[in-house]
């Protein structure tokens, strides 16, 4: 019998009210979860405004530990309906570092995991200013099994680096999940450099997923925030580089996609890049 998994993004816009942002992310997740999804993805930190375009001490206020508030919220509606969630959290660790954090919460309301962001851009010219707020992770790679499938998540400029990717894939991942932040700078005018940027996102996943044999699910902010206009453009993708579902740029929508989990031992035995990989590991050194 052929094995499913409806996967649910909640593509959407974080104000400056973080109690409002989380009441949007619970309603998109009844939605998806009404539709029939089992695993939920919302973008890169939802709870606020993607602080990281300046420089302010007092965004470090919105860090939590996890677990904490944010991850109990998500942890009843994930049991409520049953659903598997994954998002990033700024993370306030006991050793007082901060962190941009994954966290994967099972069907059963469970913190089965959590991935520091590892890659932190520090590009404050263009509004990424992440290197002032965010340590690097020190967690490494790795794939969580829950109810519906075993994951693999990593956070938005983790997406450029195919090491992580690789990586999860060999250890077994069957889905990548890349919670996001990413968008054009406002004063960005030139039509075909947004177009070409928003490709080369789109594309540099999509061959993650077919390099390691993965269903790639990428979530990301959508509209105007100061200086950055989010590209929405949340999609998800199979194996073989097929769009399964693919959101638009300038508006919130909360969709659902079936994937069929068989096409991954499919893929795997025409093409078994991670058997051919290992064969030859030791020359690449």
């Amino acid at each position: 019998m052929a094995r499913e998994v409806a996967i649910g993004l909640v593509q959407m816009h974080s104000g400056d009210d973080t109690d409002a942002n989380m009441k949007k992310a619970l309603e998109g997740i009844r939605e998806c979860a009404d539709k029939g999804a089992q695993i939920i993805a919302l973008p890169e930190l939802f709870r606020a405004p993607y602080f990281c375009q300046k420089k302010d001490d007092s965004f470090f206020e919105l860090a939590e530990p996890i677990p904490g508030v944010t991850t109990d919220a998500l942890s009843n509606i994930a049991r409520e309906k049953k659903t598997v969630i994954i998002t990033s959290i700024f993370e306030k660790a006991a050793d007082g570092k901060y962190y941009n954090t994954a966290v994967v919460i099972d069907a059963d309301g469970s913190l089965v995991g959590k991935y520091r962001k590892i890659h932190i851009p520090d590009d404050p010219e263009h509004g990424y200013d992440e290197g002032y707020y965010f340590d690097s992770g020190d967690l490494g790679v790795e794939v969580f099994r829950t109810k519906y499938a075993k994951v693999a998540p990593q956070i938005c400029y983790d997406q450029w680096f195919p090491e992580g990717a690789r990586i999860a894939g060999m250890k077994g991942a069957e889905i990548l999940f890349y919670p996001t932040a990413i968008g054009w700078p406002v004063n960005q005018r030139e039509v075909w450099l947004n177009k070409a940027e928003n490709t080369m996102w789109k594309t540099t996943q999509i061959s993650h997923g077919i390099d390691n044999n993965c269903f790639v699910v990428a979530v990301n902010r959508v509209k105007l925030e100061d200086t950055l206009r989010f590209w929405g453009s949340s999609f998800i993708s199979d194996p073989f580089g097929q769009v399964l579902l693919e959101a638009p740029t300038d508006r919130e929508v909360n969709l659902v996609a079936k994937c069929d989990m068989g096409i991954i031992a499919r893929k795997a035995a025409d093409w078994p890049f991670h058997t051919d990989y290992s064969k030859v590991t030791d020359k690449l050194k």
